[in-house]
């Protein structure tokens, strides 16, 4: 059975196999040892401390099999992007261009670099074992749905700040992974970013610190750039999310993120947003009674048990009534910590048609 928890330093080898295997990089997974070490330790300062108000806090979660204690999987969540340098991103402005004389009226879409991202919850470093997805694939029986683990590991996030609101900012977004070719060539960062840092995109990606450095601005245009003027390959991809985070997306849709006005400034993936009183883990959150029992046929839920500092999260078939409690067996019991009569958070693993409206 597959939980998430918070990650330990413990973890720290299975966590670099993953900072080594996940492409592009993940700046939640610095492949340096040290550094990786260092982002560990943050996290588990985080989930340990008092908090009243988002800060400097990162918390970094992992996938377990609890059969075998393998990790297959990581995400995590930013409290406040940028808390120490401004988060940049491209905000995709309308223009009027308008002559009276020459009864000229065009709207002209134009980039704007933009910090207003900043201060803003982001949920970041995604990554599941391939394997592990393709199994599930291939095994309907393995989850309750394809891609269950997949929803399990990006969505505990939203249920971890839906439980701990003090602790992130009414706003949470997220970045999608804009578009590469086959060999890992963003067009967006061949016809913008090349121009002024004359580097690849992924040593740029290494050295960008998740977007908040302070050579973004002293690089990047300061001015806007008219999107009609880049060439055709780069304005297709504009807000257009990579074909391996197709799955990512739909999932932040599902729990009722947007897309916004802004995009990724190097790549210019989709930056995706939603207010944390609107998202599906709030408005069909359900606290449940636990009860000792078998496997039951009925409906997936996300099931979240444990406080700020012991947070855990697994996949369980419930009956769709509230009144019903949370049936659990004893495997799933001790994954989430919890006995008899105790309260857990329930979501539906998937939503009626039109439930968020």
């Amino acid at each position: 059975m597959l939980f998430v928890r918070p990650a330990r330093l413990s973890d720290l080898d299975a966590l670099e196999r993953m900072a080594r295997a996940a492409h592009p990089v993940l700046h939640s997974l610095p492949r340096d040892r040290r550094a990786l070490e260092t982002r560990v330790a943050l996290s588990e300062d985080s989930f340990r401390a008092e908090v009243d108000f988002p800060g400097e806090e990162f918390y970094l979660f992992v996938l377990e099999d609890s059969e075998t204690g393998a990790l297959h999987g990581t995400s995590s969540i930013v409290a406040s992007a940028g808390y120490s340098e401004p988060f940049y991103a491209f905000r995709n402005d309308a223009l009027i261009h308008a002559s009276r004389e020459l009864k000229v009226n065009r709207k002209i879409h134009a980039l704007t670099m933009s910090h207003e991202l900043t201060g803003k919850s982001r949920l970041t470093g995604f990554y599941i074992d391939p394997a592990l997805r393709d199994e599930a694939r291939r095994d309907a029986n393995r989850d309750a749905t394809q891609d269950a683990a997949a929803h399990l590991l990006s969505r505990a996030r939203m249920l971890y700040i839906a439980a701990n609101r003090k602790r992130f900012s009414d706003e949470v977004f997220s970045l999608m992974l804009g578009v590469t070719d086959d060999a890992g060539v963003s067009p967006f960062w061949e016809a913008v970013g090349r121009k002024f840092f004359g580097r690849d995109f992924e040593q740029v990606e290494l050295e960008s610190g998740g977007r908040s450095r302070t050579f973004i601005a002293e690089v990047m245009p300061s001015y806007p750039l008219y999107v009609p003027l880049l060439p055709a390959e780069a304005q297709r991809v504009l807000g257009e999310p990579a074909e391996g985070a197709l799955l990512a997306y739909d999932i932040h849709l599902e729990e009722g993120f947007e897309p916004d006005r802004f995009v990724d400034i190097f790549d210019a993936g989709p930056v995706l947003t939603v207010a944390v009183e609107r998202s599906a883990s709030v408005t069909t959150n359900e606290l449940r009674t636990v009860h000792e029992g078998a496997a039951q046929t009925g409906t997936p839920y996300l099931v979240a048990a444990g406080g700020a500092h012991s947070f855990r999260t697994a996949l369980a078939t419930l009956p769709p009534t509230r009144a019903d409690g949370a049936t659990l067996t004893a495997p799933m019991r001790e994954a989430l910590g919890v006995n008899e009569k105790d309260t857990v958070r329930c979501v539906p693993l998937h939503l009626a048609s039109g439930e968020l409206q």
